[in-house]
């Protein structure tokens, strides 16, 4: 598996670093809140859980499951919901969590349908943003990094279902997202 990655984007170290300064800020700003973090599935499991480890305040737990992507690596711009909140939002502190904003579409789909839910507040924390694509303007409260517009595996990210459990953030080599 190691031969099929290529460039190393963001280390182990960098993402520990940088979900214990999330973890510290987010914990200060909702100290005397419950909070729901909703992870986006599957893609942000691994950030979540690492970062919900690291707050030091009283959360809660639901995951929602979209499906945004017409080929394998670009987004279609169409949201289907695969798997629904299993909590009622009406007047909670909800954080989504998500592991990589690209066009933002996906994102921009989930804060108006959570919106209609009446939240009390909605906030985005997610570890990777490509500005360089994002077709939509949101309000990330809590980012990671910025990085290039360049398709990525690892720490939950995959590439037909492989590569999640990489402890970094890569790119893969030319040949293994082609297929040639």
């Amino acid at each position: 598996m190691e031969n099929e990655i290529g460039e190393v984007l963001v280390t182990e170290e960098e993402i520990r670093a940088k979900v214990k300064e999330l973890a510290k800020r987010i914990s200060e700003d909702y100290k005397d809140k419950e909070l729901l973090l909703v992870g986006i599935l599957k893609g942000a499991f691994m950030f979540l859980a690492d970062l919900s480890r690291e707050l030091t305040i009283p959360v809660q737990f639901d995951f929602i499951a979209v499906s945004s992507y017409g080929s394998i690596s670009k987004s279609s711009g169409v949201v289907r919901i695969l798997k629904d909140l299993e909590a009622d939002i009406e007047g909670r502190h909800v954080l989504i969590v998500e592991d990589v904003i690209d066009t933002g579409l996906t994102l921009n789909y989930l804060i108006r349908n959570f919106k209609v839910r009446r939240p009390a507040t909605l906030e985005i924390c997610a570890l990777l943003s490509k500005p360089e694509v994002q077709r939509v303007s949101l309000n990330i409260k809590y980012l990671g990094f910025s990085i290039p517009a360049k398709f990525v595996v690892g720490y939950g990210l995959d590439f037909a279902e492989k590569y999640r459990n990489l402890k970094h953030v890569a790119t893969l080599k030319t040949k293994v997202a082609t297929g040639r």
